[in-house]
């Protein structure tokens, strides 16, 4: 019979004689406070704090959405109340990727500052007490059952392990990325990772469930079960979705690749903590210099393993190695079940049982950094932003020029969720591989409001500049542009089919329109005739329309409205847009060149 290590043994009678001393009056000399009692009260304002900032985080991203009305916004400009991009600019990660792409710092960036302070004091204080991606994983990893991380294997599956260095040589290929001019990090941070999983896949499948089981009550032939029903919907369609349901392009993917990340806690606590994040890794680097931390003393230790068991970051709490640093989320919770007080954490404490560095080869450091270089130019072989354009590549207004976007989108999602008409989508692979979950627009799910400035408003890096609606609509001075409406003669039912059609006309917001309509009589069959021989033809008149490139804005309300239900026989492309002064429409006199 196979014998159970003395680990399994062990941990039985710590715990039991844990209690004993939890419940004990004895107090630390000259504290006079019970043991532990300071560092369980501090262990509880860290769930709190966890809490309590999950809640900020998921009330702004419930909140990057608009549910009124444009109707007079050039006089009283539309703007959220709340500063809902706040998480993002206080991500470091970011802040370093864009300044190495740009050299140059966003003013919304600096509060980043206030993160970095807090490590350069408290270490990685930001993984655990702050950061809402890391709380859902603590969480998942918490509420999933899970026989694989009981007893044994659990405190196996705290240890330090080899893999958790991934996360710095990610975080090395991103910035070397980023100093050759590609931000795509960003699709890696965590904050992006949230916002962009919940916003654009979560909230999405909740709304579309929630409308389903408000059908349903509304086919419920009792009146109280009907009331009920609607005035849910009525609220959430208030304060946490928009009336319409969100469609957002390949979210599928995205929503898989969140469920992916939360589900591996089953297997491995913080999973994206450990093994994936590059917020993380900067943030341990960045803990070497921290000034409080923890002190062990591994004389007392007795091996009993239960601060390996409730450890969140692997970092080797355990008596008889040294303690990994870079790795502590500042958790507290290996002093608050050590039994033997071995572990404290003080300001200044001794080093002397502390890994401060991450353990990574030199070799590595230099081919991931090389990788991280090396990709971006393959990555735009194809589509290099200033000599390929991809028609469907249509960028939301204000957006600067291509090559400077790619340096500033870190694909957060945000001008996405805002958007009120629901037109901005992640891009798969319409940008090439570089531009993967950059905004554009697809008017045929959405067309870009005319007067509506808000994606400016919650980007947090500048890619979409914060323009107002004056400028956007072009009072006093040309509009921005961000593409040109053409027209396909052989599907447009005025031409082709000698249908009469104006819906595009109407629909049209620029003032004078950009469409413009000419009257003409057309021959055609009659289509009720029965009789032998060809069909008698009739005249009808019908407008036909045509686009004025020196109005077009490329808005996309034209292409939305397009009656022809399969391919629309107007469709909106890049070209003319004010960001490019290359991607233009080659006529004289045209006002774009």
């Amino acid at each position: 019979m196979k014998r159970e290590p003395p680990l399994d043994r062990t941990a039985p009678r710590a715990l039991s004689w844990l209690r004993g001393r939890l419940s004990s009056k004895r107090t630390r000399p000259g504290s006079g406070i019970p043991a532990r009692r300071s560092i369980r009260i501090l262990v509880w304002l860290r769930r709190l704090s966890q809490a309590a900032f999950l809640f900020l985080f998921l009330w702004f991203l419930v909140g990057t959405a608009f549910r009124g009305t444009f109707s007079g916004s050039a006089n009283q400009p539309v703007r959220l109340p709340w500063p809902v991009e706040l998480f993002v600019q206080t991500d470091p990660f970011v802040a370093v990727m864009t300044f190495l792409s740009t050299r140059v710092v966003y003013r919304g960036l600096a509060l980043s500052l206030i993160v970095i302070g807090l490590t350069l004091v408290f270490g990685r204080v930001f993984c655990g007490w702050i950061c809402p991606f890391g709380t859902l994983n603590h969480f998942f990893g918490w509420i999933l059952p899970s026989r694989v991380l009981r007893g044994t294997p659990r405190i196996e599956a705290n240890r330090t392990h080899w893999w958790q260095a991934g996360k710095y040589y990610l975080m090395l290929a991103f910035l070397a990325a980023a100093l050759v001019g590609s931000a795509w990090g960003g699709a890696f941070d965590p904050i992006c990772f949230a916002v962009r999983g919940i916003g654009l896949g979560v909230l999405p499948a909740l709304q579309y469930v929630g409308i389903r089981v408000g059908d349903a009550a509304a086919a419920v032939p009792a009146r109280s079960v009907q009331t009920t029903g609607d005035a849910a919907q009525d609220w959430l369609a208030r304060h946490v979705w928009t009336s319409e349901q969100a469609y957002f392009n390949a979210a599928w993917f995205i929503l898989l690749l969140l469920v992916a990340v939360l589900f591996m806690n089953r297997f491995i606590p913080r999973f994206w903590c450990r093994a994936l994040c590059p917020l993380g890794a900067l943030l341990g680097i960045l803990s070497r210099f921290s000034l409080f931390g923890m002190e062990k003393r591994h004389e007392k230790c007795t091996d009993c393993n239960l601060c390996l068991r409730h450890c969140q970051g692997a970092d080797s709490p355990q008596g008889g190695v040294k303690h990994r640093q870079a790795e502590c989320h500042m958790c507290l919770n290996c002093e608050a079940a050590c039994p033997e007080d071995t572990i404290k954490f003080r300001f200044l404490p001794n080093r002397n049982s502390a890994e401060r560095t991450p353990d990574l080869r030199r070799r590595t450091v230099m081919a991931t950094a090389a990788a991280g270089a090396v990709a971006v130019p393959a990555l735009r072989i194809g589509t290099w932003p200033d000599k390929a354009y991809s028609e469907k590549v249509i960028r939301p207004p204000g957006a600067v020029e291509e090559r400077e976007f790619l340096e500033r989108c870190v694909r957060c999602g945000e001008c996405m969720k805002v958007c009120p008409n629901n037109a901005l989508h992640p891009a798969v692979l319409e940008a090439g591989p570089e531009g993967l979950w950059t905004p554009i627009l697809i008017p045929r799910v959405g067309y870009c409001e005319f007067s509506c400035v808000l994606c400016g408003q919650v980007c947090p890096t500048g890619a979409i500049r914060k323009i107002d609606e004056k400028t956007k609509m072009g009072v006093g001075r040309p509009p921005v542009r961000i593409g040109t409406a053409m027209y396909d003669l052989g599907r447009c039912l005025p031409w082709a089919m000698s249908t009469p059609c104006i819906v595009c006309e109407e629909f049209c917001p620029t003032s004078p329109k950009a469409i413009w309509t000419e009257e003409v009589e057309v021959p055609k069959r009659d289509s009720k005739y029965e009789g032998e021989g060809a069909a008698p033809m009739r005249t009808v008149k019908v407008k036909r329309p045509h686009i004025d490139p020196t109005l077009c804005v490329g808005c996309g309300a034209c292409e939305k409205v397009c009656p022809v239900v399969d391919k629309p026989a107007v469709y909106v492309t890049s070209a003319g847009e004010t960001r490019s002064r290359t991607n233009v429409i080659l006529l004289q006199n045209s006002g774009y060149s």
